[in-house]
C-alpha cells in the first residue's frame, strides 16, 4: 500500500446481467468470468487488498449463489454481502441499500474492473485527492491512450481544477470513467426508491460543481465482451 487511504471500506458493484459477456455469462455470473487464470472478481479484490482496503461489500442478484460462496471464502479483504436476489436496482440503488453498511466516505467500484497501476496505488491517489469540502464524488478517470479495448467516444470532459462535465453531443470526450470512485453519502442523499443509475446523482453533483475527476496514471482495460478477453491476457502477461 502507498499511502494513506480515507476509507476501509469498499463497495464492489456485482449484481448486473452480463449480457454483453454472452454466451460466459450463460452459466455463470460475469464477475466469476475467468481472465488470465483467475474471476474478474478477484483481480478487483486482489487489488483492494494491495491497497489495504480492509472491507468489501459485494451486490449479488444473478446467480447470486456461485457468487456470494466464493467472495465469502475469502479472508481479506472481509466481505458482506448486499442482497438484491429480490430485486436488481442497478449502480445507485444497490448503494442505496447497502449504505447503512458503509462509511463516509467509501470507494465504489465495479466487478469486472482490470487495471495495471502506475507509479501510485489508485486508491491511495484517490484518497490524496479527495476533498469532502468540494466533492460528493471523485472519479478515477483515464485518457483514451491508456484505455484498452475501449473504442467509444469517452464519457466525462474535466477542467484545470478537475470538476467533471458530460460528454458534448458530437465530440470526443478526453476521459473516460474506469468504474472506480469515491463517493460521499452527501452524493445518496434524496436518492429516488427503487432501481435506479448512479447517473442521476453524478448529474445533480455536476450542475452543483461538485462531481470531480482524477486522471489515471496507470493502464485501464475495458472487459465488457468475450473478446476483450484474450488481448487483455496478453496485456497482463506483457505487465
Amino acid at each position: 500500500m502507498s499511502g494513506a487511504l480515507v476509507s476501509d471500506t469498499a463497495m464492489v458493484l456485482a449484481a448486473g446481467l452480463g449480457k454483453r459477456m454472452r454466451p460466459l455469462t450463460a452459466s455463470q455470473p460475469k464477475p466469476m468470468v475467468r481472465v488470465a487464470g483467475k474471476p474478474l472478481i478477484d483481480h478487483a479484490l486482489d487489488r483492494l487488498k494491495e491497497a489495504g482496503v480492509a472491507r468489501a461489500v459485494v451486490n449479488v442478484h444473478y446467480l447470486a449463489d456461485a457468487l456470494e460462496a466464493h467472495v465469502t471464502a475469502r479472508k481479506t479483504p472481509q466481505v458482506t454481502i448486499s442482497d438484491e436476489r429480490a430485486l436488481l436496482l442497478e449502480t445507485g440503488g444497490g448503494m442505496i441499500k447497502a449504505l447503512p453498511g458503509l462509511p463516509d466516505p467509501f470507494f465504489a467500484l465495479n466487478a469486472d474492473n482490470i487495471w495495471l497501476d502506475g507509479p501510485n496505488n489508485a486508491f491511495a491517489d484517490l484518497s490524496r485527492r479527495w476533498d469532502p469540502d468540494q466533492m460528493d464524488a471523485l472519479l478515477l478517470v483515464v485518457p483514451h491512450a491508456r484505455a484498452a479495448n475501449f473504442s467509444g467516444p469517452g464519457d466525462f470532459h474535466m477542467d484545470p481544477l478537475g470538476k467533471l462535465a458530460r460528454r458534448r453531443d458530437g465530440r470526443i470526450a478526453p476521459f473516460i470513467y474506469t468504474g472506480i470512485q469515491l463517493v460521499s453519502h452527501r452524493l445518496l442523499r434524496d436518492a429516488p426508491k427503487g432501481p435506479f443509475s448512479t447517473n442521476i446523482l453524478w448529474n445533480r453533483a455536476i450542475d452543483e460543481g461538485r462531481l470531480f475527476g482524477l486522471s489515471f496514471g496507470g493502464l485501464w482495460f475495458e472487459v465488457g465482451t468475450p473478446q476483450a478477453i484474450r488481448p487483455t491476457e496478453e496485456a497482463l502477461q506483457r505487465g
